[in-house]
């Protein structure tokens, strides 16, 4: 009888392998607490990456609080038809950019996910696995606040992470999380691209002048006290806020504006630092 391995790659094992080598970049965006405008950043650098001709994809692992459906508005969308075999493919948002997030199969917007890190993981996998992703330039992966189950498992399970994005305010209670994100990028030897500074300051309408909000230091202090890169500092911007919950790509509806044109600064600093 012939003995059969049991290291042998099962269907599965080859098709996790198979999207994972057809992606070339891949970067997390992560930050060490909620509401510093993660998801925002996710979602305006990966419009910015395919507004720059990349072929990008999108994946949301925020199990509990997905957001980027929305941003995306792709809300109620299905996936797209099967290519190559019988597995569907990612939901299409723009000629260049493709996304996927747990709100996709969830029957009811209002429906908490109640999951332990197993389960959580499991739907990880299968985001690579069951699905078959187009070949891309990019994949971003915006995740929880935090360092918990859903980032370990994308280091894990793609193995193979090209960079991290850490995403903060600017004050330095805010930055005492963020800190933290950074030593976990290093400890799972993922490269760090940079800080983003995220509602900077604000730019009064009436005189034009710069209101510091969140002052503080915490991004100078931990870009030397990490030797990281400053990607960008972007200020509050009510359009963000608009764009958001229209489903609109803010950096390409107000590209005029200096939180755009910063958010711009941000991915062509990502495209130098992945391509040179």
């Amino acid at each position: 009888m012939e003995k059969v391995s049991i290291n042998q790659p099962t269907e599965k094992d080859i098709h996790l392998k198979d999207n994972i080598d057809r992606i070339k970049n891949k970067i997390v965006v992560f930050s060490g607490k909620g509401g510093v405008g993660k998801s925002t950043v996710a979602v305006n650098l990966a419009y910015g990456l395919a507004l720059n001709g990349k072929k990008v994809g999108i994946m949301d692992v925020d199990m509990h609080g997905p957001s980027i459906a929305k941003m995306l508005g792709i809300e109620g969308k299905k996936l797209g038809g099967p290519k190559s075999d019988d597995r569907p493919t990612p939901i299409k948002v723009h000629e260049n950019l493709w996304a996927l997030s747990i709100a996709t199969f969830l029957p009811d917007v209002d429906e908490p996910v109640i999951w332990r890190g197993p389960l959580k993981n499991g739907a990880i996998k299968q985001f690579m696995q069951d699905i078959e992703w187009p070949e891309l330039d990019y994949m971003i992966i915006d995740c929880p606040p935090g360092t918990g189950d859903e980032i370990l498992s994308v280091a894990q399970i793609l193995k193979n992470v090209n960079g991290s994005v850490i995403v903060s305010t600017p004050q330095d209670i805010s930055f005492l999380d963020a800190r933290k994100t950074i030593k976990f990028s290093k400890k799972m030897n993922i490269p760090i691209l940079g800080i983003v500074e995220n509602m900077a300051y604000l730019i009064c309408p009436k005189c034009g002048e710069k209101i510091e909000i969140f002052a503080g230091n915490g991004a100078k202090k931990a870009s030397k006290d990490f030797d990281v890169d400053i990607l960008g500092s972007i200020p509050i911007d009510p359009n963000i806020v608009k764009t958001g919950d229209t489903g609109r790509p803010y950096i390409y509806d107000y590209n005029k504006l200096p939180a755009a044109k910063e958010m711009n600064v941000v991915v062509e600093k990502i495209i130098n630092k992945m391509e040179k």
